[in-house]
């Protein structure tokens, strides 16, 4: 009975957290103009600058993303694309296919993104939606909401896996680079055996691919809560048939495999090679390359490539538009007064002046998820924290390899309520913030405990 108990008020508190997020949480844009007001009144208050002052950080700042924006429209487009040629969707859909029961599926689809994002985010982030789009399709009666959640919750484990931007940054920096970023507490590269592969990060990442998987499905809804999707939201881009006998001739060169065939081998030399030269040195332009010529030979035709394209390119409509504002964002927290004070330098500061050998790395982790929320770019919020929380670190006796860690997972941890790096799966999925996010906080919650659990017990 005490078991049972206790799984009712557990799905009463998510389904308290699904219908507040429902409700309360505005469109991600408005979310982001919120996000800029705040930061923007904080800053005046604690900061003492001048309204005209920051607008000067926020414009500053605005377009400062542009090329990282390009990349991740670019993630959604290509691989979009590539996942709509027939190949893939077979493959995805013969996968499904062996799924019988919605919790079942829910478990799935959390391995799958988990492992992907582990290996690479960029390509575990696209991977995990697209995946649970297709078992959407098979599995007859899933919740699509908790679905796309679980494919997204994936993404939490990033930052310590091997695509993470930290610790591959200063395990390949060299040492003046990365002195300078730390103001003076790294003065040698920090291998990936301190920071990846040590005892403490393999604990939390085996444990968050033990949590999340059986969390996602304890937080199933009972049958009269499911949410199933809308069959237009799985509606697929239909292929023209092609009728060569009145073909023009660039319509011919148009519907040759030829051109694409060309293509497809001079992408994949370059791939090739790169594996061969650099090993699985995963970055975003490498995976956006795999993606996109990919794509293109698995259409086998430009024209059928083009359009199925063209179909992909709706769904960036987000990532367009919102990533120029939290540019902007990042530009107020990091716009510095006379006397060379942020309000991210106060936030970070607070949280260093109150630790203790103990409990600097958690400290360290939870104010990185706080600046997380206005700075959602693992480069900018390592620009930002690391000539704080690294020299502050060496001081206390902490380890840098364990104090850039804690950087990188707090930036990881609160991605989990940041539409920010959501915006692809929900373009690919068809849904909005508020769908996903009330699952999202659950998982925010219990994550922060093994999380923190690992930088306490290593």
């Amino acid at each position: 009975m005490s078991t049972k108990a206790n799984s009712n008020a557990f799905k009463r508190f998510t389904s308290f957290c699904v219908s507040i997020m429902q409700k309360y949480l505005p469109d991600p844009y408005i979310f982001c103009a919120l996000l800029t007001f705040i930061v923007f009144i904080g800053t005046m208050v604690f900061t003492k600058q001048t309204p005209m002052a920051i607008i000067g950080h926020w414009t500053k700042g605005f377009w400062s993303l542009l090329a990282f924006s390009m990349q991740m429209a670019l993630v959604l487009v290509t691989g979009h694309t590539m996942a709509s040629s027939k190949v893939f969707k077979n493959l995805l859909s013969n996968m499904a296919s062996k799924l019988s029961t919605p919790r079942q599926a829910i478990v799935v689809v959390t391995i799958v993104s988990t492992v992907a994002c582990i290996l690479n985010w960029g390509f575990g982030l696209v991977i995990g939606a697209i995946f649970a789009k297709e078992i959407a399709k098979k599995v007859k009666g899933v919740d699509y909401r908790l679905l796309i959640a679980s494919a997204y919750t994936g993404f939490l484990v990033w930052h310590g896996g091997l695509s993470g931007s930290i610790p591959l940054q200063i395990a390949s920096d060299n040492p003046a680079a990365l002195a300078k970023q730390t103001a003076g507490a790294i003065t040698a590269n920090i291998p990936t055996s301190q920071t990846l592969f040590s005892p403490m990060n393999i604990f939390i990442i085996c444990g968050l691919l033990i949590m999340l998987p059986l969390l996602n499905r304890a937080m199933y809804p009972s049958d009269d809560e499911v949410v199933t999707v809308d069959p237009k939201l799985l509606a697929e881009f239909e292929e023209e048939p092609i009728n060569r006998e009145h073909m023009t001739p660039a319509e011919k060169i148009e519907n040759s495999k030829v051109v694409s065939i060309i293509l497809g081998i001079m992408g994949w030399a370059y791939i090739i090679q790169y594996f061969i030269t650099k090993g699985f040195n995963l970055n975003l332009n490498l995976v956006n390359f795999i993606f996109l010529f990919t794509g293109i030979i698995l259409h086998g035709t430009p024209r059928k490539f083009i359009d199925a394209f063209g179909e992909a390119t709706k769904g960036a409509s987000g990532i367009l538009l919102q990533f120029p504002f939290y540019a902007g964002i990042m530009g107020i927290m990091t716009g510095t007064n006379a006397d060379g004070v942020s309000l991210a330098i106060l936030m970070s500061n607070f949280f260093v002046n109150i630790s203790t050998p103990t409990t600097f790395p958690i400290f360290s982790f939870w104010s990185a998820g706080l600046v997380n929320f206005f700075v959602p770019s693992g480069g900018g919020q390592w620009a930002v924290q690391a000539p704080i929380v690294m020299p502050a670190g060496l001081k206390i006796g902490v380890s840098a390899a364990k104090s850039a860690m804690a950087i990188a997972w707090g930036d990881a941890w609160t991605n989990m309520i940041q539409p920010f790096w959501a915006l692809p799966a929900l373009g690919i999925a068809g849904l909005g913030a508020k769908d996903i996010m009330g699952y999202c906080l659950i998982v925010l919650i219990c994550s922060g405990f093994v999380i923190s659990a690992g930088f306490l017990l290593f």
